[in-house]
């Protein structure tokens, strides 16, 4: 795909005028999408460098390796596809509906992480307590979006109301593209390039044949 077609369908997805986001009002709608904006998802990569650190402490690259370790990339593919969805996107039924879907497939691979991971090396109670915030910041992404959307939640549970609810849409309004710059840092930096880093961690280690 060339620069130039990659350029056309970026304007084709940022055709409306931003979204306007109040820093100072007040009313309900603003202050949860000031909150979901610039509270839940950027801190998001708090408690993942904490686990990363943890991580790191319990030496995993030497204990349960490359299997946790991909576990990991899973669960950050779990939560990345939705979230990205949702800050590009139209959010209507389908998107809810991924939303919802990649909600629950986190926390049973969440589970899943603990499992594997408690057999193989010591998941200290601060880890386990780190993990709670990773395992519960999904679901409160979602209520705050189900919470902001709640006619395409309506028009969800009643199948939707036309092929446009179940395709993917551009936003009437999108975010700036500062925003989505920023949070992609943030997200590249905290999360992305930690957790590359212990993967290669993990393959350095791996036992070589004879």
């Amino acid at each position: 795909m060339s620069l130039r077609t990659l350029s056309r369908s970026w304007r084709h997805w940022r055709r409306g005028a931003n979204l306007s986001v109040p820093m100072h009002a007040t009313d309900a709608e603003d202050t949860n999408r000031r909150f979901l904006l610039y509270g839940v998802l950027p801190l998001w990569v708090v408690p993942a460098v904490a686990d990363w650190i943890m991580h790191r402490r319990t030496h995993i690259e030497t204990t349960s390796g490359t299997k946790e370790s991909a576990v990991h990339a899973l669960m950050m593919t779990e939560a990345g596809v939705p979230v990205a969805m949702g800050l590009l996107a139209r959010i209507n039924p389908l998107v809810l509906t991924v939303m919802g879907g990649a909600a629950l497939a986190h926390s049973a691979t969440a589970l899943w992480d603990v499992t594997l991971a408690t057999g193989e090396r010591e998941v200290r109670p601060v880890e386990q307590h780190i993990h709670s915030f990773l395992e519960v910041l999904p679901l409160t992404a979602m209520a705050f979006t189900a919470c902001l959307h709640s006619e395409e939640v309506r028009a969800a549970l009643r199948g939707g109301r036309g092929a446009d609810d179940w395709r993917l849409l551009p936003k009437r309004h999108p975010l700036s593209a500062g925003y989505l710059a920023a949070l992609a840092a943030v997200i590249g930096a905290g999360v992305a390039l930690p957790y590359a880093e212990e993967m290669r961690r993990c393959l350095r280690a791996r036992p070589t044949a004879a």
